[in-house]
């Protein structure tokens, strides 16, 4: 479930748009799991929580620096 730094690094921006819905639901559904006291592993939470940063910090080192003017 959790995903390296290295393997997050040699997808491309797309896939890592799909992985990043695909783990936003996942993360959701626990959630729903946790309130209605079926998940047993509580930790898988917080596990998919630092997977999106894992991802949203790769998207954003692969996004191209703009360089807006500020007026």
């Amino acid at each position: 479930m959790a995903r390296t730094s290295k393997e997050l690094g040699a997808k491309s921006i797309a896939e890592l748009h799909a992985l990043l819905a695909e783990t936003r639901e996942k993360l959701r559904d626990a959630r729903f799991r946790v309130a209605a006291k079926q998940l047993k592993d509580v930790r898988e939470v917080r596990q998919l929580r630092a997977t999106v940063a894992r991802i949203l910090t790769t998207l954003n080192k692969k996004k191209p620096v703009t360089t807006a003017s500020r007026s």
